[in-house]
């Protein structure tokens, strides 16, 4: 399993971050297909958040067309403290992938 991809408790998520998009495409794929998942979790924060939904978009209409679309989508804001040890507000997304 690639490092960009986790699974816990029948939770299939793919965490969106710097790596080539193919690869988050091929992740969330690969759950369908391979890992019998009925659902995937596409979960971005900040400047990812357009990058997951392109990576929702290209998985479930191009890829897995007529099988998977989307469930959910939650959006949320996460507080944390910066390396300059300011208070710092980063806005979250979860698109969730169903199977039809």
């Amino acid at each position: 399993m690639t490092d960009n991809v986790k699974k816990q408790d029948n939770n299939h998520t793919v965490f969106i971050g710097p790596k080539p998009f193919m690869n988050y495409v091929t992740g969330v794929v690969m759950q369908f297909t391979t890992q019998s998942a009925n659902e995937v979790v596409i979960k971005a924060r900040g400047k990812f958040i357009s990058r997951a939904v392109d990576i929702a978009e290209v998985a479930s209409k191009r890829f897995l067309e007529n099988s998977v679309a989307v469930k959910d989508i939650k959006i949320d804001s996460e507080e944390f403290e910066n390396k300059e040890g300011k208070q710092v507000r980063v806005s979250t997304i979860e698109v969730t992938l169903g199977k039809k």
